[in-house]
């Protein structure tokens, strides 16, 4: 079973969603605590995918290696690129912010 983190960027985007897109996140989080590494689409690399739903995506990183997943942020179409390119430009930052809030709970 996984653990699922949030990131800020994250969360501000969940705030903004409606109630039906709210619920649908919180499908797509019980999916991955149970389904892990075989939820959504992989973009580019095994560990970085994308869930779709109601018109928009949810991207995640996986650390297979603390069975943790983080979910870092929420997009359309429109800004698709931008945010994946966001996400890889600071995937050593969500690494380390992994192992805080694991240490944190530790």
């Amino acid at each position: 079973m996984f653990r699922v983190f949030t990131t800020k960027e994250f969360e501000d985007d969940f705030n903004k969603l409606d109630r039906s897109e709210k619920k649908s996140i919180r499908k797509i989080i019980q999916q991955l605590k149970t389904q892990g590494d075989n939820v959504g689409k992989p973009l580019g690399r095994l560990y970085f995918r994308e869930k779709k739903f109601k018109g928009k995506r949810l991207y995640f990183l996986i650390y297979k290696q603390f069975m943790i997943i983080l979910a870092v942020g929420i997009s359309n179409k429109k800004v698709q690129q931008e945010t994946i390119n966001k996400i890889l430009s600071e995937i050593k930052e969500y690494k380390k912010f992994v192992i805080i809030k694991l240490k944190e709970q530790n």
